[in-house]
């Protein structure tokens, strides 16, 4: 990907237009509702949550190497960037919170103004329809021309009528949501949402506004997004301005160099791929977990992450009985066990860590059980931390260095209980986020470096 930085004049439109560099935008992938309360203590930066791996950090004014943990962000960005060889002229869009490593070839021949990336496979029947829960995806069908189509969250029989358009669908696979369109294609959807881009207002999402009318009927559109809460006129309205804007679009391009490029086609990253999402707390726990195990999926985990050693760039004292599965980076104990558990940048005096995962976590005493995570905590109490089975604990500092404890546990949806405070909070997440709104993350990140500095230097000592 183009890291360049361009000032207020630079024009993303003419620059595509070269054919000269890929540009690569990473979507932030909304306020981390299910994902919360770690998004909290990122002072509501989703993709900036850390996950329990490290990465060597030049620090140029000590000249030393330290070693942090990885967010979620560098993680996409370090995956993502495989694919910029094949996309020169075109502008790439990536969700910020999920991680893939495909099966199929990443370098491919560009034939469409728009591709979105899913995983491929032939045309299923009825029944593995439902038993590989497509139903409650979005879903990208393939043609035999070529061509794509999108429908989203519907029944088998539903989707056949809606993709009779496709002329037979010979691929189809659930929708990772992460796409790319062409110079051309980027300066029409400007042109066309002019209006809305120069007053700010109105929102669009990619699938439902853009993709769907793009591909489907009006009739069957107007139905899906029925279902969705809008009303019939509305979804109407924007199909027939949508189908305006494609033809206009098709037109204009004839006699362009790329006229061959059809309209919206399908990148398959393979029915094999690996698939890590981190948006949702069960996830971040199941797919962080899958560092302990020994599988093939497991195995390219670890990889990705430049895992090569179960414990290492940490000092544990021979005192500290640790298990062969744990997982250890970059951490300090003088005492104590670790069974079944992922470390990542924790220090501590003594440790009770069984099942769980610990990322960037300082205290005198540490007692974590299966299913917990502890994140963001410094805690310099004589009785230590204390998390129970499934229970979820993170610091949420503020600029003057003070520390808020959240928390909640695996069995709480946050996006279901946004406005509700739980887990013995005093404040919902929703109110947790409306704080940390206006915070001065820099200042913030200081004082939290502080905190940890200051203990770890007293616990070694």
């Amino acid at each position: 990907m183009a890291t360049e930085k361009f000032g207020p004049s630079y024009d993303l439109k003419a620059l595509l237009s070269s054919n000269s560099v890929s540009v690569g935008l990473f979507h932030t992938a909304g306020k981390g509702t299910r994902l919360a309360p770690l998004p909290a203590s990122e002072n509501n930066n989703k993709p900036g949550v850390k996950l329990p791996a490290v990465v060597d950090v030049m620090d140029s004014e000590n000249n030393v190497t330290t070693q942090e943990s990885l967010t979620i962000l560098e993680a996409v960005v370090k995956q993502t960037g495989i694919y910029a060889a094949s996309r020169k002229g075109r502008l790439s869009v990536f969700w910020g919170d999920q991680v893939f490593i495909p099966s199929e070839a990443f370098q491919y021949e560009i034939s469409h103004h728009i591709d979105i990336m899913c995983t491929l496979g032939t045309m299923v029947d009825r029944e593995e329809w439902l038993s590989r829960g497509l139903d409650k995806y979005g879903v990208i069908a393939v043609g035999s021309d070529g061509e794509a189509a999108q429908v989203e969250k519907v029944d088998y029989d539903t989707a056949i009528l809606m993709l009779k358009s496709l002329g037979g669908v010979e691929m189809v696979g659930p929708s990772l949501g992460s796409f790319s369109v062409s110079a051309v294609m980027l300066a029409a959807l400007c042109t066309e949402f002019r209006s809305e881009l120069n007053e700010k207002s109105g929102k669009f999402d990619t699938d439902p506004h853009f993709w769907m009318p793009m591909t489907l009927k009006e009739s069957d559109y107007v139905k899906l997004m029925m279902g969705k809460g809008t009303d019939a006129a509305t979804a109407t309205s924007h199909h027939t301005r949508m189908t305006r804007m494609k033809k206009s679009f098709q037109q204009k391009t004839v006699n362009l160099d790329n006229s061959s490029l059809g309209l919206f086609g399908a990148v398959n990253v393979g029915s094999e791929a690996c698939w890590w999402d981190y948006g949702q707390l069960k996830l971040y726990s199941k797919n962080n977990l899958k560092l302990l195990e020994n599988d093939e999926n497991a195995s390219l985990l670890r990889d990705f992450f430049g895992v090569t050693k179960r414990i290492s760039g940490s000092t544990i004292s021979d005192s500290v009985k640790i298990c062969d599965a744990s997982c250890v980076f970059a951490s300090e104990a003088n005492n104590g066990s670790i069974s079944g558990s992922v470390l990542s940048c924790v220090h501590c005096g003594e440790i009770d860590a069984n099942g769980a995962i610990l990322v960037n976590v300082t205290a005198k005493s540490i007692k974590a059980a299966k299913g917990s995570i502890l994140y963001n905590v410094v805690d310099d109490s004589e009785e230590g931390v204390v998390v129970g089975e499934g229970e979820v604990r993170v610091g949420d500092f503020d600029k003057l260095g003070g520390q808020s404890v959240v928390n909640s546990s695996l069995a709480i949806d946050g996006g279901k209980v946004w406005k509700v405070a739980v887990a013995g909070n005093a404040n919902s997440f929703e109110g947790i986020h409306s704080e940390n709104r206006n915070s001065d993350v820099a200042e913030i990140e200081n004082q939290r470096l502080s905190a940890h500095k200051r203990l770890k230097l007293s616990i070694t000592n």
